[in-house]
């Protein structure tokens, strides 16, 4: 413990100047993710909106119980193609999926994976519950995202 860290530049990152990323840059990151996407998905998305919130609303948290904020990493909004698809009503709002990123940070930041990573698991997730796909699928699906 007595040995004095020469250097705090790891992996190329100089991590006492890194910050965490702010909303503009998260929302490059999630858009990169939904990019490395397979085409034919991706295609299928045409309509589906994606936005970045640092935190579920007071709504969402009772709505599902949760305990703290930062219980929920994404979410997703609307009618599924499995439940008819989107503009079956008149008035009716898009798809959507939400990537709530202070949660999304507070993982990446307990965890061995990268944010990038983390970003795509958890939109190919949010995203699947869209399409109503399988685990195996949403799995299929990411691994062809890497």
């Amino acid at each position: 413990m007595g040995e004095r860290i020469k250097s705090t530049i790891i992996g190329g990152v100089d991590w006492s100047r890194a910050e965490a990323p702010d909303a503009e840059t998260f929302v490059a990151l999630a858009y990169d993710a939904f990019f490395r996407l397979p085409d034919d998905f991706r295609r299928l998305c045409s309509e589906l909106v994606i936005r970045i919130e640092d935190f579920p609303d007071i709504d969402e948290i009772e709505d599902l119980a949760l305990e703290s904020e930062f219980d929920l990493l994404g979410l997703f909004t609307g009618t599924g193609m499995a439940q008819g698809g989107p503009g079956q009503w008149t008035g009716q709002m898009p798809n959507m999926v939400t990537l709530y990123r202070r949660p999304i940070l507070d993982y990446w930041a307990a965890h061995e994976e990268t944010l990038g990573a983390i970003i795509t698991h958890v939109l190919v997730h949010e995203i699947g519950h869209h399409f109503g796909l399988s685990d195996d699928d949403m799995d299929r699906i990411e691994a062809a995202a890497e």
